[in-house]
């Protein structure tokens, strides 16, 4: 098959919609499929060997903000020279609008991953932050358009589509709920193996360089730092698990954002700089060192539609210690793999603590994470997408096939007849 990618960010940017796009891209290369990726130029970047750049109309690199020309000449041109039998969107607006529209004209079926929670993400505007702060009615339209304004619109692009991959049951189920009726297939984000290796060197001198003042426990956390990561509440954990353990602890935050000098300075005022590492951005290669370095792994995240960076740390034989939300209770087994808690601070806090008390649990948990893991490989994800791709092939030729049989032969007959 040939097969076309269309996303709004990809590398070097580092995200999971990047990431997932590459490692489905790859894998489906490895079945032998031809992939090409439509993506948004990026400065640094090599040319790239099925890899097409169109260009940017406006970028906020710091909060990893890319606005595409969707309608650069260069993407249709592609389309004109290749034949490709799948065209595979991962976002509804801009590139979801250009899919559905070169969908339409060549004839080629769409498909299309539900990746994030799009009303999650409202208070990058600012129009809308300066709204829920207001008092009624004002406030009440924020909620308005979060609640119903944004899920309409997700419903309307769904159903324009051929085939919905939802990461997870429980986003299939929501997508459902809010009236997608376009045919949906739950397909997570696979795991690269070099997620599985481990690196003993590597990862033994992360732990050395962070394990100080008598700590016995490393801790890692993975996320952009971004309002919408929660990670406010992972800080007031920490002081609470602080008093509970005495702080033989620390926990590596990685990754970068807007958010850091007011986590830095919260990190402060909560008496924990001891506790806490900000490590800054790390490249996708180095992530995978400092989670086989780390005895567990902490998340806050209400806004996931998968978590793949739960199952990232998994592969690691990390236990994972979250708060119950979409994307976390499709992957985290209590008491299995790792501790689900509401979002409460003590609570989260005593889950944490009770990994750190009992060792034997704590080792069942490590091997039960990294067996979950095991389920999530790249090789068994790209295979999923394949069939799903065939099956999509095959119900948009019936469609059409149907289509002629009830409405297109007599006339076609009656012109056949005429040219006799």
């Amino acid at each position: 098959m040939r097969i076309a990618m269309l996303t709004n960010n990809y590398k070097p940017f580092i995200g999971g919609v990047p990431i997932s796009v590459e490692r489905l891209a790859n894998s489906l290369r490895e079945l032998g499929h031809e992939v090409t990726v439509f993506a948004p130029e990026a400065e640094g970047c090599e040319p790239e060997e099925f890899v097409v750049r169109y260009k940017i109309l406006y970028h906020k690199p710091e909060k990893g903000l890319v606005v595409g020309h969707c309608l650069d000449k260069r993407i249709e041109q592609c389309f004109k020279e290749q034949k490709f039998d799948v065209i595979h969107v991962h976002h509804p607006v801009l590139m979801g609008q250009t899919a559905v529209y070169l969908g339409k004209k060549y004839n080629i079926p769409v498909a299309y991953t539900y990746h994030t929670r799009y009303e999650e993400y409202l208070h990058y505007f600012k129009l809308y932050r300066e709204m829920e702060n207001r008092t009624y009615p004002v406030n009440q339209v924020a909620r308005y358009m979060k609640q119903n304004i944004v899920p309409k619109c997700m419903k309307e692009f769904t159903n324009q589509c051929d085939l919905i991959f939802a990461p997870t049951n429980t986003m299939k189920e929501y997508l459902m709920e809010h009236g997608t009726e376009t045919m949906i297939s739950v397909l997570p984000t696979g795991l690269d193996e070099s997620g599985f290796e481990v690196n003993p060197e590597r990862s033994g001198k992360i732990r050395e360089q962070y394990l100080k003042g008598g700590s016995a426990w490393l801790f890692a956390t993975t996320a952009r730092l971004e309002k919408e990561k929660n990670l406010e509440f992972l800080l007031k954990g920490a002081a609470q698990l602080k008093k509970r353990s005495g702080g033989g602890f620390r926990i590596m935050i990685i990754g970068d954002g807007t958010e850091r000098k007011n986590l830095e300075r919260m990190v402060k005022e909560l008496n924990i700089e001891e506790q806490i590492i900000f490590t800054g951005k790390l490249p996708n290669s180095e992530v995978r060192h400092y989670l086989h370095a780390a005895d567990g792994f902490l998340f806050a995240s209400k806004s996931e539609t998968q978590g793949i960076v739960l199952l990232e740390a998994m592969a690691a034989g990390c236990p994972v210690v979250a708060v119950r939300a979409s994307g976390v209770v499709d992957v985290v087994k209590h008491g299995v793999n790792g501790f689900m808690t509401e979002e409460n601070e003590t609570a989260w806090a005593a889950a944490v603590a009770s990994m750190m008390e009992d060792k034997m649990m704590y080792q069942k948990l490590s091997k039960e994470a990294f067996r979950t893991a095991c389920g999530f490989r790249a090789e068994g994800v790209a295979k999923m997408a394949e069939h799903q791709y065939y099956k999509m092939i095959e119900r948009k030729e019936e469609k059409e096939y149907e289509g002629v049989g009830k409405g297109m032969f007599m006339p076609a007959l009656l012109r056949l007849f005429k040219t006799a």
